[in-house]
């Protein structure tokens, strides 16, 4: 077995990994240890072999789709997305947010990409969310990877999103962050993301279709289901 040794920015001890875990995500270097990541997403997120008080751990089943929208979708794993897809756009930012049930669990990702090849990315997920949270925390995700100078693309498959932060979220906020017919939904999130594409003036935000060969899309919803794999 091959395995390749990186430094906890949290804890500072050494941990490793194996090889082909890590040849799953190209370009992706883990920041932390199980441990502390463990720690960090709070007792819900934690992961057991020994189980409590003598019984084994229940592990989540692993799931084939998810439910998004009316029709079922196939859940790849990056490495099957690089296989099968090869449209472009080839630069920027691609965010994605998935969701088993809404609300239900939960999982976001995002993928920086120069010359179709991978700079960084990153991935989460919530034991309950909606959707459109995913989204949201998926975008707040590819602005704080950038500096504020940055003069890239960002690109997100929620119409919703991507409207609220370029046309709705300005507009939400000079009325005191209300909506003419009511309270903005998920206004924590929309709050961060406005603030940090004000930050990011060179930062374009732009629609992209969902499921539509885009490589990069695709990579996205990869990461973001990867929960329902069992990858996190």
């Amino acid at each position: 077995m091959t395995v390749k040794t990186f430094t906890c920015k949290s804890c500072g001890d050494d941990f490793t990994l194996k090889t082909e875990v890590l040849a799953r995500y190209p370009g992706w270097t883990p920041s932390v240890c199980l441990k502390c990541r463990d720690k960090s997403r709070g007792p819900s997120a934690k992961r057991s072999s020994s189980g409590t008080k003598g019984r084994p751990a229940q592990k989540r089943p692993r799931r084939s789709s998810r439910q998004k929208g009316s029709a079922k979708e196939e859940l790849l794993p990056v490495a099957a997305v690089l296989e099968k897809y090869s449209e472009g756009p080839f630069d920027g930012l691609f965010t994605d947010g998935a969701c088993s049930g809404n609300p239900g669990p939960g999982g976001w990702g995002v993928v920086w990409v120069r010359n179709n090849e991978v700079l960084q990315q990153d991935y989460g997920h919530e034991e309950r969310t909606t959707n459109n949270r995913m989204e949201l925390q998926a975008l707040i995700a590819a602005y704080s990877m950038l500096p504020n100078d940055a003069e890239v693309d960002i690109w997100s498959d929620s119409n919703l999103c991507v409207r609220t932060v370029n046309e709705w979220a300005a507009g939400w906020q000079k009325r005191g962050w209300r909506r003419k017919t009511g309270p903005v939904e998920n206004l924590d999130l929309v709050k961060e993301a406005f603030q940090l594409s004000r930050k990011h003036p060179g930062v374009t935000l732009r629609w992209i279709k969902a499921h539509n060969g885009s490589r990069w899309n695709e990579y996205a919803d990869a990461l973001a289901t990867a929960f329902l794999r069992d990858e996190l």
